[in-house]
């Protein structure tokens, strides 16, 4: 069980319901991290008392300085401060909860060093996954995931004894606020409609890959790096209520599914506790009034962000980067106003034709596609 623990993105929504569970275990809190909420940071700073704290700009960093009385932590600021974060030596387990590739590096760092990652940054995966797993088996390292679907995935494969036994896993996807609408009806969705998810709570960016269907592309992606399994044996099913988290088929027929209410500190904690398990503060799933399970295929035709996200799957190498790469310029274009749903796509697929493609990329190569493919997606008029 964990320690000590490293927070990178303490105030988002997962590192804030991670500090949440971290108030009911014996848990202590080494380092935190985050982008530009200094007066969040200093509220967390005073109830969990870190030796080390980051902020993304040095201005954000100078603004906590100034809010802090001393003693201070120590106060750094960038990619330096998250790595500092992530490799700190009394730090046994590390959750990246930072959205985006700037988690690559920290988590790397952290693996080199053996520690355990919590991980909910999906997009290390996405990007550098095979990297990021030779990494964790080279240094003894552990990943635990913290994406609800890959936790459950997770506690469906704890029996299983050889991975040969599995058929495919089941990943459940919500379908998001826009699940039954046609295409016609999606060209004028605004950003507001995309953030209205009907089940989590979560950060802009992922409510509006889930508006997309593009989360569910991004986790398919995941899982088969997590799972060392070929796309063939990685399907998504809607589900509506999630309540069925996610499901392995096994080739005897047998299918095994993680049930709970939709709520983010149930995978958290396991990712601390593990392998044992303990009272959690979320509230427990009730059968006898939760509404009837129900399950159907995603519409790619739709959203086609779903379908280019399985054809980067298929192809691996740099594709996956690049997609992510225009995936994240894209949404962060829409939450500006700068351009339609549909354009989301349409840049999507331009950043990955603007990538040269590698089959088997190097660090480098793959942070290259990542910059070549948000430069396109940067640079195109809609």
């Amino acid at each position: 069980m964990t320690k000590t623990i490293s927070v990178l993105g303490s105030t988002g929504s997962i590192g804030r319901q991670t500090l949440d569970v971290v108030r009911h275990l014996p848990v202590r809190v080494a380092a935190l991290t985050a982008g530009s909420s200094v007066e969040r940071m200093a509220e967390q700073v005073a109830e969990f008392r870190p030796r080390l704290v980051s902020m993304a700009t040095e201005e954000a960093a100078e603004a906590l300085r100034r809010l802090l009385p001393e003693p201070r932590p120590q106060i750094l600021w960038g990619e330096e401060g998250l790595l500092a974060a992530a490799t700190l030596e009394e730090a046994d387990t590390v959750i990246t909860a930072v959205v985006g590739m700037v988690g690559l590096r920290p988590t790397l760092a952290a693996l080199q060093r053996g520690k355990r990652i919590g991980l909910a940054n999906k997009e290390t995966m996405v990007c550098a996954g095979e990297l990021v797993m030779q990494t964790a088996r080279a240094n003894g390292a552990e990943i635990i995931p913290v994406d609800s679907e890959h936790s459950a995935i997770f506690q469906c494969l704890m029996g299983c004894r050889d991975r040969s036994e599995v058929k495919r896993l089941i990943l459940t996807c919500s379908g998001g606020p826009f699940f039954g609408k046609t295409r016609e009806e999606l060209q004028t969705v605004t950003k507001a409609d995309a953030l209205r998810h009907p089940n989590w709570k979560m950060g802009a960016k992922i409510t509006v890959d889930c508006a997309t269907l593009m989360n569910k592309g991004l986790e398919v992606i995941e899982a088969m790096r997590l799972y060392e399994l070929p796309p063939e044996q990685v399907d998504v099913v809607i589900h509506r209520q999630s309540i069925v988290h996610s499901l392995v088929e096994y080739k005897d027929g047998a299918i095994l599914a993680q049930l709970g209410v939709p709520d983010m500190r149930i995978p958290i904690q396991l990712a601390l506790t593990y392998p044992n398990r303990t009272e959690n503060p979320a509230p427990g799933l009730d059968l006898l009034s939760c509404p009837p399970l129900t399950f159907c295929a995603p519409d790619a035709q739709t959203f086609p962000c779903f379908a280019i996200a399985l054809e980067a799957a298929r192809r691996g190498g740099t594709a996956c980067a690049a997609m992510n790469g225009a995936n994240e310029v894209a949404v962060a274009r829409f939450l500006h106003d700068e351009i339609g749903f549909y354009d989301i796509p349409r840049l999507v697929r331009l950043g990955m034709e603007a990538v040269p493609f590698v089959e088997a990329p190097t660090l480098e190569q793959i942070l290259e596609a990542d910059r070549l493919a948000r430069a396109a997606a940067e640079a195109a008029n809609c």
